[in-house]
């Protein structure tokens, strides 16, 4: 789960008001986000560098919002987007219009794409941000957003790598080309001296930012390059900028690109940061394309900023969302974030929604993500995917195997030993510390978990998994059992005989968090996905939980396959 650090003052001053803690906690709440920490910049050196309390240390009082995101809310990482979505959700602000700088074809600046470049990196995408003003905190925020997309979409930027550049520094049209290292050569950003391509992977072998990306090209024969018509490196990508267009707060024209070996990804990637920054171009959210050409002589323009439209009906979202909303109630929810819907009426006398989703909102992929307002009335949490050895396994009546569990070296804590190999103890914590809340209690969460794996290079992988907690005085089988077949319904799985692989059926179970007899697993296509059933007696106790609870985990990623 992301988590992006902001000044609470620059925060407010942005929102256009002051909140006191508690109710910029209910707003977030409200939004589908967490205010996870209120610290300062002095608190957070000190932490970094293990500083005692009274130790002097520069920086300043700041207080400073740490604030936990979806995953998938590429558009939530910086600041500005945070803003924006908040502003709409509030009904301050409407939904921005992205729009294309109107240029001809024959005056915009070209990428001409070398076919050498399909053997390592196949893809690329530009733009332009034409006009920007930059100070201190519109310039940390744009590189902070480049760091933050690095590390979760561009999948440390084995996927995507973005470059970001001073367009007044150098001259199109720009090549992408793919040319052995010995012939490169070039001064990469922050350094004072040339350095041939080659050489340069030696040199960042000993970087603690760098080095960690060397691998993803340094044993290919060729490396890809970006010049411009002066043969100026603009960038070695995915390791390092060149240091002739590096960006300042002084740049006023900002040339993006991002080369990708999954082009979608890097189409989120760009839009994602001219979205957000181009609120500061002098023609506000205007962006400058940019013609990549390829060299079998197809090409496209970039970015792709119009929205996309969708048609949803109301029984549809109604049955998904396992609720009741009138038309209005569910475009007014679908308004407040950034889906604009507009009503009609089908043939068959139907409620339909023409949903428009912006560029911003790379997350909604179908009718199901426009849906997603609640779910038969469980409330959403968020937990960490780090938890101790303890809660990973005794406290679950767990044995390890060694064979499942990824083990922390060095852990900072003893909360962060292990990373999860179940939801379960996460949901039962979220429980345990809100066991005065009138119940039931009935929560659910989304989320990975790692378990060990050595068919794969980092010797462990991740699986997305669902898991929804009934906590109360009546809380039996039979009530997560009906959760279970909603869910199932909902995916359009049907219920069938044991033995029959077209649908989904139960078997009994044998799991130790779980009380004996009152457990099941459920049986999809022929494989167990999940278990489900009421939680043990014990394992309640350990966690420290007085009332009874029932608890269904199944693998999400079964049910699209």
């Amino acid at each position: 789960m992301p988590t992006i650090s902001v000044g609470r003052d620059l925060l407010f001053e942005a929102l256009g008001r002051t909140y006191t803690q508690d109710e910029f906690e209910e707003l977030c709440f409200e939004f589908g986000i967490e205010l996870d920490d209120v610290t300062t910049e002095k608190a957070i050196i000190r932490k970094e560098k293990h500083l005692k309390e009274e130790e002097e240390i520069g920086g300043d009082e700041e207080v400073i919002y740490k604030i936990d995101i979806p995953a998938n809310r590429y558009d939530l990482l910086c600041l500005e987007g945070l803003v924006q979505s908040l502003r709409i959700f509030c009904g301050v602000d409407s939904v921005p219009k992205y729009t294309l700088a109107d240029i001809s074809k024959e005056l915009m600046l070209k990428m001409h794409v070398k076919p050498e470049t399909s053997v390592i990196r196949p893809y690329v995408v530009c733009a332009v941000l034409r006009g920007i003003t930059f100070n201190e905190a519109r310039y940390n925020s744009f590189i902070d957003l480049q760091d933050k997309l690095h590390q979760n979409i561009c999948r440390r930027r084995t996927l995507v790598a973005i470059g970001t550049h001073d367009l007044d520094t150098v001259e199109g049209p720009f090549t992408y080309e793919a040319l052995a290292p010995s012939e490169i050569e070039f001064k990469p950003l922050k350094q004072v001296e040339t350095f041939r391509a080659d050489k340069l992977m030696e040199f960042y072998k000993s970087d603690l930012k760098l080095k960690k990306y060397l691998h993803i090209i340094e044993d290919s024969p060729v490396f890809p390059v970006i010049y411009d018509r002066n043969r100026t490196v603009l960038s070695l990508p995915p390791i390092i900028n060149g240091a002739h267009s590096a960006i300042s707060l002084k740049t006023k024209n900002v040339f993006i690109e991002c080369t990708a070996t999954d082009l979608t990804k890097a189409k989120i990637v760009l839009n994602t940061m001219v979205t957000m920054f181009s609120v500061y171009c002098q023609r506000k959210f205007e962006v400058e394309p940019v013609e990549v050409i390829y060299s079998d002589g197809k090409s496209n323009i970039c970015p792709e900023l119009s929205p996309y439209h969708m048609e949803v009906s109301l029984a549809y979202i109604n049955g998904i969302a396992g609720v009741s909303l009138e038309a209005n109630k569910v475009a007014g929810l679908l308004n407040k974030m950034q889906l604009h819907a507009q009503q009609s009426v089908s043939v068959d006398n139907e409620c339909i929604f023409t949903v428009s989703v912006p560029p911003t909102r790379s997350d909604v992929l179908h009718a199901c993500d426009v849906a997603e307002i609640a779910l038969t009335g469980y409330t959403e949490v968020l937990t960490w995917i780090l938890c101790s050895y303890k809660e990973n396994f005794p406290m679950l009546n767990r044995k390890d195997d060694k064979s499942t569990a990824v083990i922390i070296g060095n852990p900072r804590s003893a909360d962060f030993e292990v990373v999860r190999s179940s939801l379960m103890a996460g949901i039962l914590k979220t429980v345990a510390h809100n066991k005065d809340h009138p119940k039931p209690i009935k929560i659910f969460e989304v989320g990975d978990v790692t378990v060990l794996d050595e068919l794969k290079d980092v010797g462990a992988t991740n699986h997305r998994q669902l898991a929804a907690l009934y906590c109360g005085a009546t809380s039996g089988f039979e009530l997560i059992h009906g959760l279970v077949d909603r869910i199932m319904e909902v995916t359009g799985t049907p219920f069938v005989l044991p033995g029959d692989n077209t649908g989904y059926y139960i078997e009994r179970s044998d799991e130790p968090e779980f009380l004996s007899g009152r457990q099941a697993n459920l049986i999809y296509k022929g494989k167990r996905i999940g278990t489900f059933g009421i939680v043990h007696p014990q394992v309640l106790e350990n966690f420290d939980i007085p009332d009874p609870c029932s608890f269904v985990e199944l693998n999400m990623e079964s049910l699209l396959l």
